[in-house]
């Protein structure tokens, strides 16, 4: 196994995910990200809700036949784990209801795509016990959803248990965990600010490098491997509105969620992926990584 090995993940869902009901990103976003990744000969895992899967076949047939993992992302941007905090608005999916809409999701994917995907990702990465069994039961063999910011302790890939997804265990699932900063002092309640999404595009690429080095030697003190499993947007290559009116009413998302959408975040995505392959990073999918743990 490589020194670094990483995933970068592509959530394929609505543009500014919850708060807008568009696809733009996916429709016109999906190319710029396919050409770049085909100039730097590198490989990612895009993860489709059903509904963007359903709605645009075409996009997922696209990042397949470019050679590129197709994961899934839930049914729709809905809330399918434990949130972690609360979101007005956004309720998340009863215990019960989870393995009938990860199935369905999965059916929807796996439609557009030709075959079952076996990567997943939860919206926010707010995934759970019942998450993890349902996906171990339907075949799935990684999940890049573990939010390292929040739970600190899982540094590399590992199994879940069926009792507690956050702890090792015997499921044939690989659980991947999120890059974050665990060498900063945070100042938020749920840790947010070790999650340094998405500073590539608010601040600079080489901002995102000072903590991605930092988790660098943090993981390499313990003698562990390098993981850096990544979550981005094809919108976040598309300019965003700053604020979105639907019939009978209005969503104004906070302006770190679209600031520097488009070119300026597609320059810096760039330069991201060059200093990463500048410090021997090899690129791989979340399939790909589960085989290399399992």
């Amino acid at each position: 196994m490589t020194d670094i090995s990483v995933v970068l993940g592509l959530d394929m869902e609505t543009d500014v995910g919850s708060w807008g009901i568009y696809y733009t990103g996916v429709t016109d976003g999906t190319p710029k990200l396919l050409e770049l990744y085909e100039d730097r000969g590198i490989t990612g895992t895009f993860f489709f809700t059903g509904e963007a899967a359903s709605l645009h076949p075409q996009v997922v047939q696209s990042v397949a036949a470019a050679g590129h993992e197709v994961g899934c992302h839930a049914l729709y941007h809905e809330t399918v784990g434990d949130p972690i905090f609360e979101i007005p608005g956004v309720r998340p999916l009863l215990v019960e209801e989870v393995p009938f809409r990860l199935k369905v999701a999965t059916e929807w994917v796996g439609e557009a795509l030709g075959e079952q995907p076996v990567s997943f990702r939860a919206p926010r990465l707010w995934s759970s016990t019942a998450v993890c069994n349902a996906l171990d039961d339907l075949g799935y063999v990684a999940e890049a959803s573990y939010p390292l910011y929040y739970y600190e302790k899982q540094l590399v890939p590992y199994h879940p248990s069926r009792d507690d997804w956050t702890q090792t265990g015997d499921l044939a699932l690989i659980q991947i965990p999120n890059f974050c900063d665990m060498t900063i002092d945070s100042e938020d309640e749920y840790n947010r600010d070790r999650d340094q999404w998405p500073m590539f595009r608010t601040k600079s690429a080489d901002a995102l490098m000072v903590h991605i080095d930092n988790f660098i030697g943090y993981v390499q003190e313990r003698g562990l491997p390098v993981v850096l499993c990544f979550y981005f947007h094809p919108w976040e290559f598309m300019p965003m509105p700053t604020r979105m009116h639907y019939g009978e009413g209005a969503v104004e998302p906070d302006y770190f969620l679209v600031e520097n959408c488009g070119d300026y975040a597609l320059e810096q995505f760039t330069i991201l992926i060059d200093r990463l392959l500048e410090r021997g990073a090899a690129f791989t999918t979340a399939k790909q990584l589960a085989a290399e743990w399992a």
